[in-house]
This record gives C-alpha cells, sequence and structure tokens, in this order.
C-alpha cells in the first residue's frame, strides 16, 4: 500500500506543472488576439518553460539513461519520470591532474569519492539526496519510520525544473553550474588537500565542463577544474592546481545481488549494515562479503558441478599508456584467477583484453564506469594498488581500476637482488632478464586483482610452509612461498647458496581456491543469506587445522604468526638464513653495482633497501616478544582465541635480538661500502634502526599485554623478566670492565631516553587505544626498579679502567637517570 500512495503521489506532482502549463498557452492564444502581434507572449507565471523554448532546435542531444542535452554553453539533464528514486552511484574520479598532487599517491584514475545517490522531485525543483544503507528495516515494520526519520538523506544539489518532455514523461533540469561550479561532493581536492595547498578558491574563468556522454545505464562528464592556490603541488610560481575530473553515474541493478555473510575465518572486504529489524534486544550488525555478480548461463549444469560460463564475464582491459613489452605479463596475471574461478564452477570468469583501438570502441574512456582496467601510471611512486567500486546494497562489485605506477618494478628489481643475490645467481645484477621482471609483474598484477576480486591480505599465509621446505626444490616449484597470493611475502630469502632448483617469486596457492570458492560458489536453492550460513561454515570446518588454510589479519600489532614480509614458520630460523643471505650480499653489493656502472648511485640505492632488509628482518623475531597468537575461531570449535607466545620462545627472541641486532652489526658500516655513498651519516644508520627496536620493545602497549600475561599464567614470561633481559643485554659492557663503542653508547642513551619516555608520558587512553591505565599499572614501578639497579651498576662501572670516552659516558648516563628518576 505504501508504494502505491507514493507512486499516486508522484504522478499528482508530476501533472501539476504540466496542467499550469497548458492553462498558460491557452491564455497566450487568447492575448495574441487582442494585443500587438509584436508583443512577447507573457512568461509562465510558475517560471517553466516550454520544451522548445529551453531543448531548441540548435541542442545537440545524447541519448542514454538520461537525455544529455548541450545548448550553448550549457547542458541539460532530460531525467525520465521513472527514473526519479531510483539508486545510482555517484564516482568521482581524477583524469588529469599535476604532479605530485596528494604526495604522488594521487594518479589519473584515482576514485575520489562514492555516492549512492538519488533524484527527487520536490514541487519546482529536483534534488540529489545522497541515500544510505547503512541503517536498514523491512520497510512493513513500524521501526522503519523511525530509521528513515533518524538517517535524513543531504541534499547535494538543486536544481530548478527547466522544462517538461513534450508528453510529460520526463523532467528537464540545468545541470551547467553542478558540474562547472565547486561542489565538494564531487571535487577531487579534499579538505586536507585544500589546506596543505592553502586553495583559495575555485576560478570561474578557467573552470568548464569539458564534455558529457550518455549510455544506457550511465553518464560520464569530464570537468576542467582550476583552483586558485598559494602552495600549489608543482609550478609554485603560477599558484594555480588545475584537475581534469570524470564525473561516472551509473544505475544500480533494480534487483540487488544476493548478499553473503562474512566470516572472520576466511578474509574478505566487508561493509556493514545495522537492522533495526531485529528481534534481539539490539540493533544487529550484520556484515557482507563485497564480490563480483557471477551468475552461471546454465544454472542446471552449474548445479551438476559442471564448469559453466558466467552471464557477465570480469573483464580487464589494459591501460593504452601500458608499455607493449609488458603487456602480456599483465594479461597473464589477470588470467591468473581463471584456475581459481573454476574451483568455484566458473568457467572464463574473468578476461584480459588489450585495450580497443578508436575503430573498435571510439567510446573506451579508462575514466568510464563501464570499463575495468589495469591503469599504467606515469609516476615516480613504487607502488600497486586494486580498489574498486561496490553497490553499497549488496556488496556487487560494480567496476575496479588496478593502478600500476610505473617506477614499481625498480623496488622489486632491488629487492630480488638483496633477499635472493645469495642462491641466486641471476639476481646478481642491475639488468635483471626480462623475463624473470615479468614474472614478478605478473605476480604483483595478480595480487592487486586479488583485492579487486574482494580479498584482503592474509598475512598468515606465510606461517603455512616450514622453513627447511624453502630449501627444497621441488616444493618452491609446486607451492612457491605462501599458500596465497595475497601474502606480503615477495621472495624466498631462506633458500642458501648450493640451492637446486628453487623458485624466489611468489605464486598462486590453495588459499586463493579456497577464497575464490567459499566466497562466489552459488549454493543451489539458498535463496537468503541466512540459509547460506550453514553451508559456508561446512565448508571453513573442513579446512580448519590445516594452515595453508589459515586467515590472519594485516592489522593486527601483536600476532607474530600474522605478519608483514615474511615467510617460514619458525621467525629465528628463517632470520638466521636471511642475514646469511644478506651478509652475502653486503659483501658483493659494490662488485654488483658501482663496479658495474662507474658511479655510486645504485650502490647508494641499494644499500639504504638493505637496511630495510635487515629491519624487517630483525622484526618478524622481536615480535614474538609480548607476542599473541589470534586464532580465528568460534565457539563450537573449541580452543582460544588469543594465546601468549611461549616464554621460553620469547626468551630465545630476546637472545636473539641482543645478538643480531643490538650487539654492533660492523658488517652493516663498512666503511669502504659507507664513504663511497656519503660523507656523513655513518653512526647514524645504524642508530636510528636500533633506537626502533628499543621503542617497540618499551611500547606501553607491550609492556602491557606481558603484565596481562603474568596474570593469567604466572608461567607466562613477565615484564619484569623482560625488562631485566633487556638491561642486562643493552647494558653488558658495565658487568665488565670493557669500554664502549660509539654505536652502543648511541644505543644505551637511546635505551634512557625511552625509559624516560615511560616514566613520564601522559596518555590520552581515547586517542592512542591503550588498554589500560597507566598510571596505575606496575609499568612506572617496574621502570623505576631497573633505572636504580642500573644507576648503581653504571656508576661504579665508571670506577673502572676504562676509556676517558666510556667514563665520560657513564657519568652522563647516570645524571641522566636522576633526571629522569627526580626532574626537579
Amino acid at each position: 500500500m505504501k508504494k502505491v500512495v507514493l507512486f499516486t503521489l508522484t504522478l499528482l506532482l508530476c501533472s501539476v506543472p504540466w496542467s499550469i502549463e497548458a492553462q498558460s498557452k491557452r491564455k497566450n492564444k487568447k492575448n495574441q488576439k487582442t494585443e500587438v502581434p509584436a508583443q512577447k507572449p507573457k512568461k509562465p507565471t510558475n517560471g517553466i518553460k516550454a520544451y522548445d523554448q529551453v531543448i531548441t532546435k540548435n541542442a545537440i542531444t545524447d541519448d542514454g539513461l538520461f537525455k544529455v542535452h548541450k545548448v550553448g554553453e550549457k547542458y541539460f539533464f532530460e531525467i525520465p519520470n521513472d527514473h526519479l528514486g531510483k539508486d545510482m552511484l555517484l564516482v568521482s574520479r581524477i583524469a588529469k591532474l599535476p604532479s605530485n598532487l596528494g604526495g604522488g599517491f594521487y594518479n589519473a584514475g584515482t576514485k575520489t569519492g562514492q555516492r549512492l545517490i538519488v533524484w527527487e522531485r520536490f514541487d519546482k525543483k529536483i534534488l540529489i539526496k545522497e541515500k544510505s544503507y547503512s541503517a536498514v528495516a523491512d520497510e512493513e515494520l513500524p521501526i522503519s519510520i523511525s530509521v528513515e526519520s533518524n538517517n535524513y538523506a543531504p541534499t547535494l544539489f538543486a536544481f530548478d525544473i527547466a522544462a517538461f518532455s513534450k508528453d510529460s514523461s520526463a523532467v528537464v533540469v540545468d545541470v551547467t553550474k553542478f558540474y562547472s561550479t565547486d561542489v565538494k561532493a564531487i571535487s577531487g581536492l579534499s579538505s586536507r588537500l585544500r589546506t596543505s595547498y592553502k586553495v583559495r578558491n575555485l576560478d570561474a574563468t578557467r573552470s568548464f565542463i569539458n564534455g558529457m556522454k550518455s549510455f544506457a545505464q550511465n553518464i560520464e562528464v569530464v570537468q576542467d577544474m582550476t583552483y586558485n592556490a598559494t602552495q600549489p603541488p608543482s609550478t609554485r610560481s603560477a599558484q594555480t592546481i588545475s584537475l581534469q575530473m570524470n564525473q561516472s553515474m551509473i544505475l544500480l541493478p533494480e534487483e540487488p545481488m544476493q548478499s553473503r555473510f562474512a566470516d572472520d575465518r576466511v578474509g574478505w572486504f566487508t561493509y556493514s549494515q545495522v537492522d533495526y529489524g531485529s528481534e534481539k534486544l539490539k540493533a544487529d550488525r550484520k556484515t557482507y562479503i563485497r564480490r563480483w555478480r557471477l551468475e552461471p548461463k546454465d544454472p542446471e549444469a552449474y548445479a551438476r558441478g559442471e564448469l559453466v560460463e558466467p552471464i557477465k564475464p570480469i573483464i580487464y582491459y589494459l591501460d593504452p599508456a601500458t608499455p607493449e613489452s609488458l603487456r602480456k605479463y599483465i594479461k597473464e596475471g589477470i588470467e591468473l584467477w581463471q584456475g581459481p574461478f573454476e574451483k568455484a564452477g566458473f568457467k572464463n570468469a574473468i578476461i584480459a583484453k588489450y585495450p580497443p583501438t578508436k575503430e573498435e570502441d571510439p567510446d573506451f574512456s579508462p575514466e568510464d564506469i563501464r570499463y575495468s582496467v589495469v591503469r599504467y601510471v606515469a609516476s615516480e611512486t613504487r607502488n600497486a594498488v586494486g580498489p574498486s567500486v561496490s553497490d553499497p546494497r549488496s556488496g556487487e562489485i560494480i567496476e575496479s581500476d588496478i593502478i600500476w605506477y610505473h617506477n614499481h618494478l625498480r623496488s622489486y628489481r632491488n629487492r630480488y637482488l638483496l633477499e635472493t643475490g645469495a642462491a641466486n645467481p641471476s639476481a646478481r645484477t642491475l639488468d635483471t632478464p626480462a623475463e624473470e621482471i615479468g614474472e614478478m609483474m605478473k605476480m604483483v598484477i595478480a595480487h592487486e586483482v586479488g583485492h579487486a576480486l574482494g580479498l584482503p591480505h592474509n598475512m598468515s599465509a606465510s606461517k603455512a610452509y616450514d622453513v627447511e621446505s624453502y630449501r627444497n626444490g621441488a616444493f618452491t616449484q609446486e607451492y612457491g612461498i605462501a599458500s596465497t597470493i595475497m601474502d606480503y611475502a615477495r621472495y624466498n630469502y631462506i633458500a642458501q647458496p648450493g640451492d637446486q632448483n628453487i623458485r624466489f617469486v611468489r605464486k598462486m596457492g590453495p588459499y586463493d581456491d579456497y577464497a575464490i570458492n567459499w566466497g562466489y560458489r552459488m549454493i543451489p536453492k539458498a535463496t537468503t543469506p541466512e540459509a547460506e550460513k550453514s553451508t559456508l561454515d561446512a565448508w571453513i570446518i573442513a579446512k580448519a587445522g590445516d594452515p595453508k588454510f589459515v586467515f590472519g589479519r594485516q592489522r593486527s600489532r601483536f600476532d607474530p604468526t600474522s605478519q608483514t614480509e615474511d615467510i617460514g614458520n619458525d621467525a629465528i630460523k628463517a632470520s638466521n638464513y636471511a642475514l646469511k643471505n644478506l651478509k652475502y650480499v653486503a659483501q658483493n653489493l659494490p662488485a654488483w653495482t658501482s663496479s658495474q656502472t662507474n658511479n655510486y648511485d645504485d650502490l647508494a640505492e641499494l644499500h639504504g633497501e638493505l637496511l630495510s632488509c635487515y629491519n624487517r628482518y630483525i622484526g618478524h623475531v622481536l615480535s614474538n616478544v609480548g607476542g599473541v597468537k589470534e586464532n580465528l575461531i568460534t565457539p563450537s570449535q573449541g580452543g582460544i582465541g588469543y594465546e601468549a607466545v611461549p616464554k621460553l620462545l620469547q626468551q630465545q627472541s630476546m637472545q636473539w635480538v641482543h645478538k643480531n641486532a643490538f650487539e654492533t652489526q660492523n658488517w652493516l658500516v663498512d666503511k669502504t661500502m659507507l664513504q663511497n655513498i656519503n660523507y656523513a651519516g655513518y653512526t647514524e644508520s645504524l642508530r636510528r634502526y636500533q633506537s626502533r627496536y628499543l621503542s617497540s620493545l618499551l611500547s606501553f602497549e607491550r609492556l602491557g599485554r606481558l603484565i596481562d600475561h603474568e596474570a593469567i599464567n604466572p608461567i607466562n614470561y613477565s615484564a619484569l623478566a623482560m625488562l631485566q633481559d633487556l638491561r642486562k643485554g643493552i647494558w653488558s659492557e658495565a658487568a665488565v670492565t670493557k669500554n664502549v663503542d660509539v654505536y652502543r653508547r648511541n644505543l644505551q642513551r637511546a635505551y634512557l631516553d625511552r625509559m624516560g619516555y615511560l616514566m613520564t608520558e601522559k596518555l590520552d587512553r581515547a586517542r592512542t587505544n591503550q588498554f589500560y591505565d597507566v598510571s596505575q599499572s606496575d609499568v612506572r614501578a617496574l621502570v623505576r626498579g631497573e633505572l636504580n639497579t642500573l644507576k648503581r651498576q653504571i656508576a661504579s662501572a665508571a670506577a673502572r679502567q676504562v676509556n676517558t670516552v666510556t667514563k665520560y659516558h657513564y657519568r652522563d648516563c647516570v645524571k641522566r637517570i636522576e633526571n629522569i628518576l627526580d626532574p626537579k
């Protein structure tokens, strides 16, 4: 009944202005008999003109979702009445931009906004309203009235009705102002960028609509927008930022795709709705996955288990700007996902196509929302990303652009040399073989396509395999280096010189098949998300206990089994192999770089990245200290959701960090290398990393976890034990008569600075996400106790037979401790 009433009201509203116009015409005809013929007819009193007065014979018209008319310098939409109130997506995307906008992470193709909109009529106006599906309730329930009232949709723009179509089936509005003025809702400049670049205003004299095209399901608008800015990102003397924006508006499906409930045990990008129609004693938050709409052409054959093509496959086009030499690798990387989709019952579900020529598709544009494109971006940024646009009603992915930055392959070349060079002779060069570079690119594209299919990073996948397996050629050729392409596991840095037939580059794995099947396989006769849940749960239970199918969240800061850039199930063993290889590479780095190029540029660049590799290997072990393993399980599975890393492993990890991070690493500060790449900063490079490890160990969060672990079980590694082990290692020279070198002096002062931080920092728990009250915890009592113990120890050490610098250092440290303990 509600829908009938609304429809009747819409007809009434639409009919009134047309009647008024008809009456006005009759009056005009009557007046023409009595008035002077040369006198102009009176304008309609309601301000709405006849169609021919607005859409003149000079109009250039493009028919599609709406008719788009260009009359002189003005643009008009002719909106069918039956499209009023229909859900559409409005997507804003940068088409062209100045260099360095947003620090290099904005590019042609960057999406700057996505809004679900409806066109509505109110009196003599047409409104664009932004609609939300974050709060819902069945419209048959009384509470749906309250949901609507408490989630009132904002009006993005209001248009005067300029005219009605001749048959009254559509309204005409002038959209020139909407697309040519600074409408924040569709702007390419966020408030942050406006503040950063001191944007004053949009310059109307230099801003205009470049063009509009209307297609069956979408309208594409290109704008040129020029802003006056005091500090633009480039060409500063011009005090100008010019952007070309593409605004896409696409009609969403009348019948939304059936949603599928998310499950933490399988990684998916998600969206959530609060359902106020729940019979529970509170609103029910429901979380669903984002995925493409794949439906079989032959449902009966699909139900029998046969491979069936989808009605609408996922199609990616290559950017016309893509270098010819790389195109085949990008295509292969996209179509690697055909294998996992076959496990879900779909044949040819994802297809890559080379960019069409003007003759093949004159309307092709990478910004057009009808096309999913692998964008090739001329930028010095070293990265690649895989964003997508999805229907907020159902999670259906509508379109996706993979962004590949031109310089990204340089990062892969460098890490290939640094991480595999010891065991892989073909990596010992600045000119990596083209096929090997291509293989790396193919896997990066596959990784980004995985994101665009709905899969987030799975940081536990690299823990699925035993460390020694990475030295087995047959194993690595079959399984690669992680159970999914979606982990940040790029290279096999474990394999040692002499190991044979090793695969060094990542590849697709069994988790990819599993996740795609779980998210995309249609479940016969399950016509609601609720009806699918038991089957989806059974698929997870069938794989439970197998590490190849474990999902680990990227955002975990505490779980050592869910880390970025690591491989193998034993961080200490893996990092021992990694450091052994890295030392070999460090010894040979000049021979592989500067000796070949006759300059030091590449050596300097690679030395900096070598330190980054070293930093990652240390971090993988350090995360065991105070670490907590997160087990994503349900109560019916049994087990513990969060368990502390065993005490012995934490102690071994502390000893390892002392040996490999806090003891002076002379191989990292080789003077023959350093003196050729910089004139100073030799001690700083090591100090910076050592200080970082100290800050990580001596963090409020890690100490809080250790305190909690001891409270839960006294046999766990305690905060006091960790602090004592740390003090004894950092200040080991003070226990004997031994001089302290410059690197260790820097480290020891960094220790005191961090202990001072723990003693004095006032934390806002709301802003720092602290899960306990520091001032009322054991932290400061433990720190005070350790500092008093240390003060006595180094005061005694200063009196021994040590050199003058060490003696001065100890005396200074005593004074620093006194200032921390008694600031007055």
